[in-house]
């Protein structure tokens, strides 16, 4: 090729890759730019359900003596939970009967071959009746029923079931609270803020309204629904 036109070849060859780096240099500095928030909302509810698991042991070497005093072990609790406006909320009777005898483990070393444990499965909307039986069962142990009172599970657990119902309502204060921030965070910059690009529910949680060391949340009535929604927004000049 004739130098001349190899030179202007080349020349224009940089030209061109000139102009894409420049070109390519502006689009990065005009890239739209955006703020990341969070919102948070809460709201106090109280638990609308309840379940209590009241478990109680017998044990003894005569196994139809054993039974007998679970039977009338039963017939206390019924009427305790009657006296509580709770007779129908017996869902579910469970009955377990070991025999140390037949264990293949242990040195046979033991008091009383047989344990018979009952359990009755309370489930109601009530849950102030609940509490209130909660509270009492000193009455069944004065009449000899051995309640079990070890474990997480042995206490009345109240629940709350209506997420659905304020779901819509807790997300929509979510979403304003965040709002406010990055029209906060806009006016602070000297910008303003711009559409939505990228939005994030977070999970719906419900906590103790009370945060007692140690309390379950299923162990209070009154607790606290919390939602953080993250969300991205665009910024304006």
């Amino acid at each position: 090729m004739h130098p001349r036109l190899l030179a202007a070849s080349v020349l224009a060859l940089g030209l061109a890759l000139g102009g894409w780096f420049i070109g390519h240099g502006f689009a990065s500095r005009s890239a739209p730019r955006s703020v990341t928030v969070k919102g948070l909302a809460e709201q106090n509810v109280r638990a609308n359900l309840a379940v209590w698991p009241l478990r109680y042991t017998e044990a003894g070497n005569d196994l139809a003596q054993v039974q007998a005093r679970i039977q009338r072990d039963t017939a206390s609790v019924r009427a305790f939970l009657a006296l509580h406006g709770l007779a129908q909320a017996v869902v579910q009777r469970s009955l377990q009967v070991t025999d140390r005898a037949a264990q293949q483990w242990g040195n046979a070393q033991y008091k009383e071959r047989y344990i018979v444990s009952a359990t009755l499965l309370v489930r109601s909307p009530d849950v102030n009746a609940v509490a209130s039986a909660a509270q009492a069962t000193g009455q069944l142990v004065g009449q000899g029923v051995a309640l079990e009172s070890q474990g997480p599970a042995t206490g009345p657990s109240y629940l709350f079931t209506g997420i659905n119902a304020i779901k819509p309502a807790l997300l929509s204060a979510a979403i304003k609270a965040a709002r406010a921030a990055a029209a906060q965070f806009a006016h602070d910059s000297g910008s303003r803020i711009g559409p939505i690009m990228r939005a994030n529910q977070g999970l719906i949680e419900i906590l103790p309204r009370d945060p007692v060391p140690g309390a379950r949340e299923q162990q209070q009535i009154d607790k606290t629904v919390r939602v953080v929604a993250t969300l991205d927004y665009a910024l304006r000049d």
